[in-house]
């Protein structure tokens, strides 16, 4: 074994660091995650971090300082929807990197539960069609993100549930 002084001597051991995080038991290949449905979920939240930035901006064009604060908060979920799902589009910001590496590390219920949360505050701050449908499509990004969190689960349950039906099937057969 090598030290980690040792480790960082090698040679692409910085390119292994700068690729990202090694995917964990919990979120790699192994978490019954399809590919498809992972770049789904990036997508869902670069095209929510587009939306939420586009209606952030038209919601600031006023004078009512609840519709600033909302158009504000959009803007903000914007832009850590970028770096959450899409640190190339930050490449100029020193800690993008850090930051999608660390969000990479979270759980997807966790993922939801902050997309989610990010998405719904602007629009109890200032219920509008705006606020609505700007964070509309960054809340279905947290969504999808449950969803795979529930994937695997409820895929097991099934599978149990369907092993338990066959057993009392086939007991049924033997006690004919």
């Amino acid at each position: 074994m090598l030290s980690s002084e040792e480790a960082s001597a090698e040679p692409g051991a910085e390119d292994a660091a700068a690729a990202g995080p090694a995917p964990r038991s919990g979120q790699g290949g192994a978490d019954g995650m399809t590919w498809w449905y992972r770049w789904l979920c990036r997508l869902a939240g670069v095209i929510g971090g587009v939306s939420c930035a586009i209606a952030g901006v038209w919601n600031c064009v006023t004078i009512d300082p609840l519709n600033i604060a909302a158009g504000v908060w959009m803007v903000l979920n914007a832009f850590v929807l970028f770096l959450c799902e899409a640190p190339f589009c930050c490449q100029f910001i020193e800690f993008a990197n850090a930051v999608s590496a660390r969000a990479d590390k979270l759980r997807y219920w966790q993922k939801a539960i902050f997309y989610c949360g990010m998405a719904i505050f602007p629009v109890f701050l200032r219920f509008s069609i705006t606020t609505l449908f700007g964070n509309g499509i960054a809340f279905a990004s947290g969504v999808l993100y449950g969803l795979a969190s529930l994937g695997k689960k409820l895929q097991d349950r099934n599978m149990a549930d369907e092993e338990k039906l066959t057993g009392t099937i086939n007991r049924e057969t033997a006690a004919q």
